[in-house]
């Protein structure tokens, strides 16, 4: 959970993403961040997510995170 908040902070460090139950209800994350968080996930974690799994409920917030990336075959 601590690099999925790392990975977060880099991309919007304005944010404070520990507030928050969902990120994207929030406004703290929109489409474009979501497809570079996606990026940065499958470099950190080695993992390839699916298309399908880029909907705003994955990224709510970072369990929601954490899930997706476990679905999609990797561990946190």
């Amino acid at each position: 959970m601590d690099k999925i908040l790392g990975i977060l902070t880099e991309l919007r460090p304005e944010f404070d993403y520990t507030q928050s139950n969902d990120f994207i209800a929030d406004g703290l994350l929109d489409s474009f961040d979501m497809i570079s968080l996606v990026s940065e996930l499958e470099e950190k974690f080695n993992v390839t997510i699916d298309a399908l799994d880029i909907v705003p409920e994955n990224f709510g917030g970072v369990e929601a995170i954490v899930n997706m990336i476990r679905k999609n075959g990797a561990e946190v």
